[in-house]
């Protein structure tokens, strides 16, 4: 039976990419703290050996990621990321300070999947029950911790699109994506695929059959709780920060 591939492709840092994890980590680490000016342009990139081109564009990345923001004739400065900045943060802060961000997605992955897993279990079409059934059997016959981890993440993504609700599979995708970005850390809760399916197998027969919102719920918090804690224990084993 197909599986979801597992290997992405490979790419080469770039200077603009050094540059902005470079100050993405300084900022993040407090080095650089809120309504605090970045130094000037050239000193920056001095520092870093890059032309100003290269710094001004790396400088952009982050100000498109909300971290700062640039002034003509005045200089960039360090935003306030935790009242000012949106969801399209999360990536970056759960790649430079996990598991702490990912202990708090991880929180909102079991709030709003159990909501989503209610409103499926009501709502889903029998293309989308078949469609649950088959990725739970995937992830029981997975050869790998891999591929195990992405069939679990289309499960979840089947389970938001079966509600008919279009924000929710928008919702699930940022934070699958953001978890998946430390995938390596966490694959640990999946090393067993077939302990894995045995996990997820009473919630994707709720959902199927359609069971009542507080049984679905229930198994729903159950899982994602176990999960979680389980994905946590993978990190912090190899050695992840608190």
């Amino acid at each position: 039976m197909a599986h979801p591939p597992t290997n992405t492709a490979l790419t080469r840092e770039t200077l603009v990419d050094a540059v902005e994890r470079n100050l993405r980590q300084e900022i993040l680490a407090g080095t650089y703290t809120s309504g605090q000016y970045l130094p000037p342009t050239r000193e920056l990139a001095e520092r870093y050996d890059v032309t100003r081109t290269t710094l001004k564009h790396a400088l952009m990345r982050l100000s498109q990621a909300g971290l700062v923001e640039t002034k003509h004739g005045v200089g960039t400065r360090v935003r306030d990321y935790e009242r000012q900045g949106g969801l399209e943060l999360l990536p970056m802060l759960v790649a430079e300070n996990a598991p702490g961000w990912v202990r708090s997605v991880f929180e909102v992955r079991t709030e709003i999947g159990a909501t989503i897993a209610v409103r499926a279990a009501r709502d889903a079409s029998e293309h989308h029950r078949q469609r649950l059934g088959t990725l739970a059997r995937q992830l029981r016959e997975a050869p790998d911790a891999d591929a195990a981890q992405i069939t679990e993440c289309e499960w979840h993504r089947e389970l938001a699109a079966a509600t008919g609700n279009r924000v929710y599979p928008l919702l699930i995708n940022l934070v699958l994506d953001t978890y998946l970005r430390q995938r390596h850390a966490v694959r640990g809760a999946f090393d067993e695929p077939a302990a894995a399916a045995d996990r997820l197998d009473p919630l994707s027969e709720a959902v199927c059959s359609g069971a009542d919102a507080e049984t679905v719920r229930s198994r729903a918090t159950d899982y994602l709780e176990r999960t979680a804690q389980l994905m946590i224990e993978s990190m912090l084993a190899r050695g992840g920060d608190q």
